[in-house]
């Protein structure tokens, strides 16, 4: 059978009533912006993730974007990150005119190593943005010591995490700002662009709430100059009926990921790592290989989707080789050059993940 890297059909299917009939709601009232559906979204998505104020937002790159100005951050500032990730974490640094700072991850987590973060940090240092890679939250604790210690920003990516805990809190309540991307392969996921920041502080989330709709409070009155980056109804509104399945949706995901991992070892295949500090839920299921094109070729022959993520680390990337030029963080590249995606999905079968492991197996 056909295995793509995720079925968002099936999982439409799944909630279609709920959906269809949450859709034709909006459409009834033709309130596409900044309506009830986003202000109860924002109220239910706050609730859920244990934080003060959650503001809806047009992206998950546009979370990170808003979530830095907000912050004060830029030119001549710098911004601790990892280069394990896509590149709308550190463009957003960029966009304010701030310069990331790559910082080599854990060879295990994929995530920032905190005492290498410790070692990055100069006087230009304002802030340190960790990545919750593939559902895996990075390593909070002593990351949030080292700011409160040296007065510094803490900056959630959440774009992959949500749902995901570190001590029992959620990642994005921990930092700061917590960014999240509503893309629609992510666990949670509308049917276009979303995004959404969460913060405890009261001044951040009005500057957020202010810089999304063209830097005003009240209508056509605008104090800063902002951007047009608003979450509408319609996806709100999917958003609202998907929160309520979120937990059921990544604990089948991380059922998934355990039937992958008990099997896949014996092939010499390195599964992804739990640490035991959170949980883990899955976004990604990222192996560790040596044979990866043998990998990607058996599967491929079997009309089993995989994919890599991600096979150039930003400290590569030629838009920063003005500034990154020699760097050599090695366990990035090590990861870069050996992993693969399978597919992974809450709705994902057993016989589907039989066809994958079998076709690894092959190879």
């Amino acid at each position: 059978m056909q295995i793509p890297m995720v079925d968002l059909q099936i999982q439409y299917q799944q909630l279609k009533e709920e959906i269809d009939l949450a859709i034709a709601g909006v459409l009834d009232t033709s309130y596409y912006i900044l309506g009830p559906q986003g202000q109860a979204f924002e109220t239910e998505a706050a609730a859920y993730l244990g934080v003060k104020h959650a503001v809806g937002v047009s992206s998950g790159t546009d979370a990170l974007h808003l979530a830095l100005r907000a912050a004060g951050l830029g030119p001549g500032d710098e911004v601790i990150t990892s280069p394990f990730t896509f590149i709308a974490t550190a463009e957003a640094i960029a966009y304010v005119g701030a310069t990331p700072v790559f910082v080599d991850i854990d060879p295990r987590t994929f995530n920032l190593d905190p005492e290498l973060v410790r070692k990055a940090i100069t006087p230009k240092t304002r802030a340190i943005l960790p990545v919750h890679l593939f559902g895996q939250p990075a390593d909070l604790a002593p990351l949030k010591q080292l700011c409160d210690e040296l007065d510094l920003l803490l900056i959630e990516d959440c774009a992959q995490s949500f749902g995901a805990t570190y001590a029992d809190k959620q990642t994005g309540s921990w930092g700061d700002l917590g960014c999240y991307s509503f893309f629609p392969s992510k666990n949670l996921g509308c049917y276009g662009d979303g995004g959404l920041v969460v913060t405890n502080d009261d001044r951040l989330a009005e500057q957020v709430r202010m810089l999304r709709n063209h830097g005003s409070k009240v209508r056509y009155h605008h104090d800063i100059i902002g951007y047009n980056s608003r979450l509408d109804e319609i996806q709100a509104t999917i958003l609202r009926v998907k929160l309520q399945h979120i937990d059921r949706f990544n604990r089948l995901r991380r059922q998934n990921a355990h039937y992958y991992s008990a099997r896949l070892v014996e092939f010499g295949v390195t599964p992804p790592f739990e640490d035991g500090k959170g949980v883990h839920v899955y976004h990604q299921y990222t192996v560790l290989t040596d044979r990866r094109e043998e990998m990607q070729k058996a599967l491929t022959q079997v009309q089993c989707a995989s994919a890599i993520y991600y096979p150039i680390p930003l400290h590569r990337q030629n838009v920063f080789a003005s500034f990154c030029a020699g760097l050599s963080l090695p366990v990035s590249e090590q990861v870069a050059a050996r992993c693969l995606s399978l597919p992974i999905y809450p709705e994902l079968t057993e016989a589907q993940m039989d066809q994958v492991i079998a076709a690894i197996g092959k190879a």
